[in-house]
């Protein structure tokens, strides 16, 4: 499987790749599992679903990599109507992006600038901002940015990856901060040198950073966990560390894709523990859908078979 996951994440990266598999009938098929439709308003008619099971949302408008001063405008112009039609809908929404689709290629004081206006209006409805967290490249960066953010809007939160050897380090700096922070396992082909390379490893690790983030300190601290994980042994061991040290429900949440592990959603939902559909939208899916089969070993040799080997 680490073969097949590396021609997953490499196959997320090919140009050529993406501009013939968006047409193919199966893949379009295939992705609608783990997304409702390309537009916002397929988003936001898939988070009224949700709301009538008791589950909130948070949205991103798939993209990065901009490299154009227009497009970036347009971008962070689309979160902000994005923020209006979840208002008027009277729906629990939240945002997260990419800082690369803000432009942090270009230059990361016009990223920081398109990001804050983001962030202050959803200071003004009472929401965070969530800033994703890509591959290696532009973890410091990422941090750089959101720690200059965060002194002005303490909204913003922050994508942390388990399987990068740093993150307990860069998760150190962040908690007396009182940050936001959503914990994933992370979905880029990294150097053994920078990310763990065995499953196991990057489990522990990310279990380990969640009883950092569940600790009485980070709570005092005014930190915020949000949990992205799909697997249930994770989130069993979480809910018991969450009992054991007496953290408040309100203190975390649980944050799983759209359309995967949809019984554990209802479940943890049922039990009062707060739960966020991702719901991802836009005609810029395909990269995002490979690193997603990469991550779900069950579907890739299926998919993998059909798209590679015919």
């Amino acid at each position: 499987m680490g073969l097949m996951r590396d021609a997953l994440l490499a196959g997320s990266r090919s140009v050529w790749l993406r501009e013939r598999a968006v047409r193919l009938g199966f893949v379009k098929r295939a992705v609608s599992r783990f997304m409702p439709g390309e537009t916002l308003d397929d988003a936001l008619g898939a988070a009224r679903a949700l709301a009538s099971r008791k589950l909130s949302v948070v949205l991103t408008c798939l993209g990065e990599n901009v490299t154009s001063l227009a497009e970036t405008e347009g971008v962070a112009r689309h979160y902000l109507e994005a923020m209006e039609a979840a208002r008027a809908a009277g729906l629990d929404v939240e945002l997260s992006v990419k800082l690369t689709q803000l432009g942090l290629d270009l230059d990361a004081g016009l990223a920081l600038s398109h990001v804050d206006r983001i962030a202050a209006r959803a200071a003004e409805l009472t929401q965070r901002l969530w800033i994703d967290m890509e591959d290696s490249r532009y973890t410091e960066g990422t941090l750089d940015l959101y720690r200059k953010l965060r002194r002005a809007r303490p909204n913003a939160g922050l994508c942390l990856q388990s399987y990068l050897r740093r993150t307990a380090a860069d998760l150190e700096t962040l908690i007396p901060l009182g940050s936001a922070i959503r914990l994933v396992k992370g979905a880029y082909n990294e150097p053994a040198a920078m990310a763990f390379p065995e499953k196991r490893d990057v489990d522990e690790s990310y279990f380990a950073l969640a009883k950092r983030l569940l600790s009485e300190e980070a709570r005092r601290l005014g930190c915020y966990a949000a949990f992205g994980t799909h697997d249930r042994n994770l989130i069993r061991r979480i809910e018991e560390e969450a009992a054991r040290a007496k953290a408040p429900r309100e203190a975390f949440e649980f944050e799983l894709l759209y359309g995967i592990q949809t019984g554990e959603q209802a479940r943890l939902a049922a039990s009062g523990t707060r739960v966020r559909v991702l719901i991802s939208y836009g005609s810029f899916w395909f990269p995002w859908y490979m690193r997603r089969l990469a991550e779900r070993p069950a579907n890739v040799l299926f998919v993998a078979r059909r798209m590679f080997g015919g």
